[in-house]
């Protein structure tokens, strides 16, 4: 499982290990945000109503769940749970209360943290972005900074400043090259 603060690189990081590692599983969360542009459903994210959200939580489907900046996101349990069954590794990006739910519910998880260089570095990839206003964009940085305080919960901690090193880091951990 690999989480960290928003616009970390978890989605450019996961992609890239999909394409490196082809027998990984990759779990698609639901989110109740919009679509940003060049995202698609099922791929990305698989985009849902509140109503459906709030359904599949009283039926108790998901693993993970979290209200994240207003929206909500979680992962279905049952996907990961039969690749699991099926001996497969399951790949999931999450952010840290996602992350926090799975060591809870599942305690042999492997979670790999993302950080960036610098609070400085991370600011500028989410104002490149452009999807924030100034408001929302400094939340997102305090929470980034709250976030980071509590990396040493996770089992391993991957600094993304160089995306071939760190996806080269995060596949070794994956297949026990670390």
């Amino acid at each position: 499982m690999v989480s960290g603060p928003s616009g970390v690189g978890k989605g450019t990081v996961g992609r890239a290990l999909r394409e490196r590692l082809p027998d990984l599983e990759y779990s698609v969360s639901l989110t109740t945000r919009p679509r940003r542009a060049g995202e698609e459903h099922g791929r990305d994210y698989h985009f849902v109503s509140p109503e459906d959200f709030q359904t599949l939580i009283l039926e108790d489907a998901f693993l993970e769940w979290a209200d994240v900046y207003g929206h909500r996101y979680g992962t279905l349990a049952g996907p990961v749970e039969e690749a699991r069954a099926a001996g497969r590794d399951v790949l999931l990006e999450l952010d840290v209360q996602g992350a926090a739910a799975i060591r809870a519910r599942v305690p042999d998880a492997v979670l790999i943290f993302l950080v960036p260089r610098s609070i400085e570095e991370l600011e500028a990839r989410l104002r490149r972005r452009g999807t924030e206003e100034a408001a929302a964009l400094d939340e997102r940085l305090s929470q980034a900074r709250r976030e980071m305080e509590d990396a040493d919960r996770f089992d391993h901690v991957v600094v993304n400043d160089d995306l071939e090193t760190a996806v080269s880091e995060v596949a070794a951990i994956i297949t026990g090259g670390d």
